[in-house]
């Protein structure tokens, strides 16, 4: 069962002198490295802060894109795992264990696997992928 954890942070987070926060990059290291060894991890990634973004909205007129900030928002997504494990309770339970700060939350969600939507639907939409891949890296990366 593949679930993904959205790591839900104070917008401040990104205002903060990396210098000062060592030991949290070090604890979610740890964290990281603790998904990896017990083979669960497939996917991780930080994200930068609302301002460097955008959304875009659908409307009558078709899609309109808003530039970050988004004043509205009270907390941002900071980044996101995609784990594989066995039940909802092993998801909970890695979910429990981020190194999160006071005033963070965690958002488990399940992914929908190929066997959840009906055949049809995915004869309309074509093949989806049952295996994503292990890590994601930007294209200059690659």
């Amino acid at each position: 069962m593949r679930y993904m954890m959205f790591m839900k942070v104070d917008e401040a987070v990104y205002e903060r002198d990396p210098a000062g926060e060592t030991e949290a990059y070090a604890a979610m290291g740890r964290y990281n490295e603790e998904l990896t060894k017990a083979g669960v991890l497939l996917a991780l990634d930080g994200l930068q802060p609302p301002s460097a973004g955008a959304r875009i909205e659908f409307g009558e007129g078709g899609a309109t894109v808003v530039d970050g900030p988004f004043a509205e928002a009270k907390e941002v997504v900071g980044g996101y795992w995609i784990i594989d494990v066995r039940s909802h309770d092993e998801a909970v339970e890695w979910a429990r264990r981020v190194p999160a700060r006071k005033g963070e939350a965690i958002e488990l969600r399940p992914i929908f696997e190929a066997g959840d939507y009906d055949p049809a639907a995915l004869e309309a939409h074509g093949e989806l992928s049952s295996a994503p891949p292990r890590q994601t890296t930007s294209a200059s990366e690659a």
